[in-house]
């Protein structure tokens, strides 16, 4: 029975990896992967990978094409991988193979984990060559895209947080819309004042802390806190400040009904039903991107943005995601590639590529300033605050950080725990996860 065993533990491995041969030259041949980098015409050719659709793609067409004219010797096989987990999957498969794309666009939030995971190139001395600096950027893109004082991606997208809120609604409600709320005193007093609800159904909501793009970081900070310490390595998701920030939204919760809020959440729709463009909701935090919603859904809505209140009114903050484009690790054409990074990651590039999205913000600020994105009445808030903007922390659990952070605040407004408890618990999750990389 051994021997037995022992021969189909054989057969079962040679047939995985026979398998395993078919299905990475499959892999190879439909992602386009670089088999070299040459076409016969004396030109090296890159495969660049990206999510890119509609005019997002149109944009990133015009980029190349401006790069292959500057550089006549390099070809840009764009691959399209569609923007999800799988791709990232698709991507680690491709590094494991030994057989990874060129360059590719990638979320900076998760650099810190891919960089832990070697799966991505060092170009540290690439950009010291060429005299790409963080003083190009805003300082918080520059430091997502770093792991531990080295950098692996260039980036070039940006976003940034505010609160959206109906003027209509306030001066219903014998609110200045000309003075929105500053406070976290102000913000629940016009939250108060706007709402109106019959029996256990909303009509109109005047505010939900978390709905929108109201994550607990964005509050962490407004507040004052931290979520980690970079000098000792830890994560501070139970910083005092933190804890009181989720504490007041459990607070929110309490005041007008968590169950009930869930009920007016679970209902709402999105594009022309978003509860903020259909009038359900007078005030929300939500990323510049809602600006191009409302244009398209609404055009006649009237709305003011304004910096996320704070407990003292002051010190105004918020937080910014976005991608890179990097090398993969293994990369084939390292040379080439780190050409079109520079390319696409500077400002040459970035311009081309932003003058195609007017919505749009460009992690370089001479960028947003030469493409007049301050000229936009409602955009220009957005680009005034990146200053003093924050990123997630560049970790190799940043995931799990978010997640354990999420289910904290799910928790804690429904009453299950305090959120002392519940940011303890996280805080004990993701700094016994990061032990492992010490």
């Amino acid at each position: 029975m051994k021997c037995r065993g022992k021969k189909v533990g054989i057969f079962t491995l040679a047939i995985f990896l026979i398998l395993s041969i078919v299905l990475s030259a499959c892999s190879s041949k439909e992602s386009g992967s670089s088999d070299g980098g040459g076409d016969g015409k004396g030109q090296t050719q890159i495969t660049f990978w990206h999510g890119a659709t509609d005019i997002g793609l149109q944009a990133l067409k015009k980029m190349v094409a401006a790069f292959e004219e500057k550089h006549p010797d390099i070809k840009v096989k764009m691959v399209y991988t569609e923007a999800s987990e799988g791709a990232d999957q698709k991507l680690l498969t491709a590094v494991a193979g030994g057989n990874p794309p060129d360059v590719a666009l990638f979320d900076r939030f998760k650099i810190g984990s891919w960089a832990a995971q070697e799966a991505l190139t060092d170009i540290t001395d690439m950009a010291k060559a060429d005299g790409i600096t963080e003083d190009l950027y805003y300082p918080y893109a520059w430091k997502e895209a770093n792991y531990k004082d080295r950098l692996y991606g260039l980036p070039y997208t940006t976003d940034s947080r505010m609160l959206y809120y109906n003027k209509d609604h306030f001066k219903e409600a014998g609110l200045d819309p000309e003075n929105p709320p500053k406070t976290i005193e102000e913000l629940e007093a016009a939250a108060e004042k706007l709402t109106k609800k019959e029996g256990k159904r909303f009509k109109q909501i005047g505010f939900i802390p978390w709905y929108g793009q109201g994550w607990l970081y964005g509050w962490g900070w407004s507040f004052g806190g931290n979520f980690y310490n970079e000098e000792t390595g830890e994560v501070t998701a139970n910083d005092p400040k933190v804890v009181e920030a989720l504490t007041w939204m459990a607070k929110v919760a309490q005041k007008f009904g968590v169950e009930d809020i869930a009920g007016f959440e679970s209902s709402a729709g999105s594009g022309a039903m978003d509860p903020f463009i259909s009038g359900q909701i007078s005030m929300k935090v939500d990323g510049n991107w809602t600006i191009s919603a409302i244009e398209k859904y609404k055009p006649d809505l009237n709305y003011g943005v304004t910096p996320i209140p704070t407990p003292t009114g002051t010190d105004f903050t918020t937080w910014s995601g976005g991608h890179a484009v990097v090398i993969p690790k293994g990369a084939k054409n390292e040379e080439a590639a780190w050409e079109f990074v520079k390319f696409f990651g500077t400002e040459e590039g970035q311009e081309v590529y932003f003058s195609e999205l007017p919505g749009d913000l460009s992690v370089i600020p001479a960028v947003n300033e030469k493409l007049g994105r301050g000229e936009n009445e409602k955009l220009k808030p957005f680009i005034d605050i990146l200053p003093n903007s924050h990123s997630r922390p560049v970790i190799p659990e940043g995931q799990l950080l978010w997640n354990e952070i999420v289910d904290a605040r799910e928790k804690t407004v429904r009453g299950n725990g305090t959120a002392q408890e519940n940011l303890d618990k996280a805080t004990e999750t993701v700094n016994k996860a990061l032990e492992k990389y010490k």
